[in-house]
């Protein structure tokens, strides 16, 4: 059964695939990060959820986080587009389209654990 794009079982579904992954503990590493992402313009209005990674694990969940490293922004059409690998997160950013506040390297550091967030959601059948 499909799953809504940025509902809360989209939510869930991408953090248990993500903490099932060797790829992403590997790319996370020891890193830890408080990320909070703003997606606005969707079927639903503004959409906010949280991401923790530490040791390896992420956690995600709907709403704000506290005292975040860095801040996410990002209109519905531009995040549907990396969720479904048809753009880019350096180019939506290079165009303005993304908008970061807060620790950019620390996201740098993060880049490949975050890559990951795509790949995660190729095996889930989703509907934006």
């Amino acid at each position: 059964m499909p799953v809504q794009f940025l509902s809360d079982e989209w939510v869930e579904g991408v953090k248990q695939r993500l903490n099932a992954s060797e790829s992403f503990r590997k790319n996370a590493g020891t890193a830890k990060a408080k990320l909070q992402q703003v997606i606005t313009g969707g079927p639903d209005g503004e959409r906010r959820y949280w991401i923790k990674i530490e040791d390896g694990q992420i956690d995600m969940g709907p709403g704000d986080i506290e005292q975040p490293d860095a801040t996410i922004t990002q209109d519905y059409e531009t995040a549907a587009g990396m969720a479904r690998s048809e753009v880019s997160p350096v180019s939506a950013f290079m165009t303005g389209k993304l908008k970061v506040n807060g620790s950019m390297m620390l996201l740098m550091q993060l880049q490949g654990a975050i890559a990951e967030l795509p790949r995660a959601m190729e095996e889930m059948d989703i509907d934006y």
